[in-house]
């Protein structure tokens, strides 16, 4: 899944695609490097982000760059990442097949009918608080990040299927730095394969993610490292997540990911013993 984001604020590019010929000709590129689908994003939840824009706002950035997308290349699979029901409805009516709810359907009440009545495609992403309250949140630790987790997930997912959303259309997410603060998401990838007993594939989103900075900060006098330098630990990561069970990996760049996933899928088809 490659990352598209059509925002001025975004952590890891904001407003460096911000206009939509810039969109869309990142979108082409990243099809044209094996993104399998593409992930539409025109509102940012970096962490401490208030959420200040409107329905209406959101669909003027995500709309001419969906449509024109679509316009290219026709049979282009697009995700839309927002927890909004009214940009949901449009872009669904637009030609998007998947919504992306980092929300989990708890931001938005009638975002569950509008994918139960449209059919589509759901990744119900596993949130704990919002993106101001992260910085403040206390580390929930190793013995009850997996639980927390789970759980978030479980009461998604009922919900989703008390809406009439067909089963097999959902995929889950572990929300990593969704609110989890430094080391409780390496503890939640560790384990992160535990979460299939849930029933549902599993996607996982870890490019440039500030934990993985922060992991490195031995490389860099202490200090987490930049965004534009996690792209090795980003790799590293997505293995990491695809040895552990994850069927979908969201990504920044795609074509080094594609190599990644090829030696990951190798070392997976190998026999238990």
């Amino acid at each position: 899944m490659g990352v598209v984001n059509i925002t001025p604020d975004s952590f890891s590019d904001g407003g460096l695609f911000l206009d939509p010929p810039a969109a869309i000709a990142l979108a082409l590129q990243l099809i044209d490097e094996g993104a399998d689908l593409i992930d539409l994003g025109a509102e940012s939840t970096r962490p401490g982000a208030a959420p200040t824009l409107t329905a209406d706002e959101e669909q003027a950035r995500l709309l001419p760059v969906l449509q024109g997308i679509l316009k290219a290349r026709p049979q282009a699979i697009l995700s839309v990442d927002t927890y909004k029901a009214a940009t949901a409805h449009s872009a669904l009516a637009a030609g998007a097949e998947i919504i992306n709810d980092v929300s989990g359907f708890l931001w938005d009440s009638n975002l569950s009918a509008v994918c139960a009545k449209a059919g589509c495609g759901v990744v119900l992403m596993h949130t704990r608080g919002q993106p101001h309250q992260w910085a403040t949140l206390p580390q929930l630790g190793s013995n009850s990040i997996l639980a927390t987790v789970h759980n978030g997930l479980q009461a998604s997912l009922q919900n989703a299927l008390t809406a009439g959303i067909d089963p097999e259309s959902i995929v889950l997410d572990p929300g990593y730095g969704f609110g989890k603060r430094g080391a409780d998401n390496f503890a939640l990838l560790a384990r992160q394969q535990e979460l299939l007993a849930l029933g549902r594939p599993l996607l996982a989103g870890l490019s440039r993610k500030s934990f993985l900075g922060k992991a490195l900060a031995l490389l860099y006098q202490g200090n987490p490292a930049p965004v534009q330098s996690r792209e090795t630990a980003s790799l590293a990561a997505l293995v990491a997540a695809i040895l552990n069970g994850a069927s979908i990996v969201r990504v920044h760049q795609v074509r080094p990911a594609v190599e990644a996933a090829l030696i990951a899928d190798a070392i997976h088809a190998q026999p238990a013993n």
